[in-house]
């Protein structure tokens, strides 16, 4: 899964447009995220972001999630979905 997710709607023709950013940690994919935002007005996802605000809050999908990253292993695509999806549900 991406670290960094940005979409925008066009109002003039009613399209979505979804720009996904891939990269190892410290490329600069938020920054890039940040002038993309500012420019354009998309919505900035950070899977990063939210991993670490579901751990900080100990919830059941963030003591998961640590346990997969202490061990050095990704967390699952379907956990790191599950904590998206709750995400744009609030």
């Amino acid at each position: 899964m991406t670290d960094a997710h940005v979409t925008s709607v066009d109002n003039h023709s009613h399209r979505q447009m979804h720009i996904i950013l891939f990269g190892p940690p410290g490329c600069g994919k938020g920054t890039q995220s940040k002038h993309l935002v500012k420019t354009f007005g998309f919505v900035h996802v950070s899977t990063g972001d939210i991993l670490r605000e579901e751990i900080r809050q100990k919830t059941d999908l963030g003591v998961l999630a640590e346990t997969y990253m202490r061990e050095g292993r990704l967390v699952p695509d379907s956990h790191v979905g599950g904590m998206v999806k709750k995400n744009f549900m609030n």
